[in-house]
């Protein structure tokens, strides 16, 4: 789990997602769950629990794709201490958080991707990328 500079933001795996000790000690208060070939975390009562199943390449439901930006966005906007994650923690959470960024504070969408992949690796899938800015909704 990495902490996205300036940001209440956590990028990581489903590991990091199922460490609750380490998600609750960064002050995490929202988890949202990317990974469509895990099955759904347990979080704690007191987490604000979100799961959008996106498969990583092409192929996502353009609504589910906007739905997930646009909740990321906004915690993000309300300044809610947020863990994103996916199955490996490379391509749908670094993609999902940057485009969600780009959104939430006017940003271009492949300079929140620089920021975001600053703190680890990253393998974003293209395909995915060019649906998540296809469905990015108009700021």
């Amino acid at each position: 789990m990495r902490q996205v500079s300036g940001f209440s933001l956590w990028v990581g795996n489903v590991a990091d997602g199922r460490d609750l000790r380490a998600v609750l000690s960064a002050g995490v208060e929202a988890v949202v769950d990317l990974a469509l070939n895990e099955p759904p975390s347990a979080p704690t009562r007191e987490l604000v629990y979100c799961r959008f199943p996106l498969v990583d390449g092409a192929g996502n439901p353009s609504w589910l794709l906007r739905t997930a930006v646009e909740t990321v966005a906004g915690l993000l906007r309300a300044h809610i201490p947020t863990l994103v994650f996916c199955g490996a923690g490379m391509s749908r959470s670094p993609a999902v958080s940057a485009v969600a960024l780009s959104l939430a504070f006017h940003r271009l969408p492949v300079d929140c991707l620089e920021l975001v992949t600053r703190s680890g690796p990253c393998d974003v899938s293209a395909g995915l990328w060019s649906e998540l800015l296809a469905a990015r909704p108009a700021v």
